[in-house]
């Protein structure tokens, strides 16, 4: 039987939706995680939540030397017309540990803190949880995403890198984005490379390619939210 430590190491989560309990006081709007006094995460209640209702979970992540804040805003501004619950964990580091140490570690482990706490208190909708990012974020949402795929059913990548996934399971689904000119993490390089990839392996890929750069321009952020809604 694995260690903790070692199903961390493989980049694989504990945490399991089902585990809520009812929460009176589950209100709406913007709260702290409370898990780290120094590099601590966000959680957003739309202003419908009802815990009769399960929500659907956005797991968000920033770029490199990005904060909570920064994976947050790629998607709350339709959060509430969603009725979507988002979690943004902060990097351990100036960005996530495989980018940073090579190897999947500290940051795994915050997540897993952070699920297991939203999953505690509110009510998930299990066929609606995604994980998502942009850029490092990205590459670390594909990442973990792919190899988490039992849990999450969406990934959402906004302009990745790469991906590291030597053991994956399920098959979610995935969202993709890149500027035409990036100069960050070239196109080329980046998504024309790894959407091609996704799709021999079998995923079911929505590919997005816009005029611009290292962004997330809004109408691509709308897209991705009605992707992840779509029913």
């Amino acid at each position: 039987m694995p260690t903790k430590r070692e199903i961390f190491a493989k980049g694989q989560l504990t945490a399991q939706p089902g585990t809520h309990l009812p929460n009176a006081t589950a209100t709406p709007g913007l709260h702290p995680l409370k898990l780290d006094t120094r590099r601590d995460g966000l959680l957003y209640i739309p202003a419908f939540y009802n815990e009769n209702q399960p929500a659907a979970l956005a797991l968000l992540l920033h770029g490199a030397g990005g904060d909570a804040g920064h994976g947050l805003w790629l998607l709350q501004s339709f959060a509430d017309a969603a009725n979507n619950i988002l979690l943004a964990p902060a990097s351990r580091s100036s960005s996530w540990d495989i980018i940073h140490y090579n190897r999947f570690g500290p940051d795994i482990i915050f997540i897993n803190q952070a699920l297991e706490q939203t999953f505690h208190r509110y009510s998930i909708n299990s066929k609606q949880l995604a994980i998502g990012g942009f850029s490092d974020g990205a590459s670390y949402a594909l990442s973990v995403g792919l190899i988490n795929g039992d849990l999450f059913t969406h990934v959402m990548a906004f302009s990745p890198g790469f991906f590291y996934a030597p053991e994956t399971t399920g098959k979610p689904k995935i969202f993709v984005s890149h500027g035409v000119r990036d100069e960050v993490l070239p196109i080329n390089t980046c998504s024309r490379k790894i959407v091609p990839r996704l799709r021999r392996q079998g995923y079911d890929v929505t590919y997005q390619e816009f005029e611009g750069g290292h962004i997330i321009p809004p109408q691509t952020g709308a897209k991705a939210m009605a992707w992840l809604m779509d029913k």
